[in-house]
């Protein structure tokens, strides 16, 4: 890992750059160009309430809010997270014109890409305030939560990317099992759905080990529940001890496999 810090420090600008330059491969070359960083999470926001409020007639008031603003404040992370999920996972397969062509610090690809993902995140995450803003809601001290969950959000895919996208780039078999695993991840993290609605306390006790149900939770917490991340200590122990796992494989992941990689690749 002191190693993975000194990379970092090293190429501090040229992550920024590289992430900046990979916002605009991904939204440039198009008319709507960066609108598009909006328009798609709103298109699969709107197939989701349609689908609830209108098609399933599940359409209600929760904890005091409309249940459309209780769904965006779970579902907007969700876009990041799934993003990072797999293109953590992809990320040195995706960039390995850097590892091939020139010698450039391998673990630092991971962070490129989650520095631009997280760019949208905020963005994002400042149209769910203003949403609220612009349905009554007025901003309180829970808001302010919003950044540390942010932070944990960063730091939990940061070493994700690192880790699994080590994997990756080795086994194209991994990537396709992570793509393959995401859509469950979705559906048993409680984006679309409320955790404490669980009626068997066994179930509950073992979707907490799930680090997505806390973040997804996390938001929530901020926005509707109105719960200080101080008020669930275990919950964030179970999470930080799991961000101490990945940390520890990461970095061992990365000792095992840094110099494999450009051969393989």
């Amino acid at each position: 890992m002191n190693e993975i810090l000194k990379e970092h420090k090293q190429n501090f600008s040229k992550i920024f750059k590289l992430a900046r330059i990979d916002l605009i491969k991904t939204y440039g070359g198009s008319v709507l160009g960066w609108l598009w960083a909006i328009i798609k999470p709103a298109i699969t926001i709107f197939v989701y309430w349609f689908t609830i409020e209108i098609g399933l007639r599940s359409g209600k008031i929760r904890n005091g809010y409309p249940n459309f603003l209780w769904l965006i404040a779970s579902t907007v992370p969700w876009f990041y997270f799934s993003e990072m999920i797999v293109g953590g996972a992809s990320s040195i397969r995706s960039y390995n014109y850097l590892v091939t062509k020139m010698k450039f610090p391998v673990s630092t690809i991971p962070t490129i890409v989650n520095v631009s993902k997280f760019m949208i995140h905020i963005i994002l995450e400042i149209i769910v305030i203003i949403l609220f803003l612009i349905n009554g809601y007025k901003i309180d001290i829970y808001f302010f939560q919003i950044i540390f969950y942010m932070l944990l959000s960063f730091m939990f895919f940061e070493m994700w990317s690192i880790f699994s996208s080590m994997i990756g780039a080795i086994s194209k078999d991994f990537v396709n099992l992570v793509k393959s695993i995401t859509v469950m991840v979705f559906w048993m993290s409680g984006i679309i759905w409320d955790i404490n609605s669980i009626s068997q306390p066994w179930i509950k006790k073992i979707l907490w080990f799930n680090p997505i149900v806390y973040l997804v939770n996390g938001y929530r917490n901020c926005f509707i529940n109105k719960v200080f991340f101080f008020e669930e200590p275990k919950q964030l122990i179970i999470f930080l001890t799991f961000l101490v796992i990945l940390t520890v494989m990461a970095g061992i992941s990365y000792k095992k496999l840094k110099k494999v990689i450009p051969d393989v690749l």
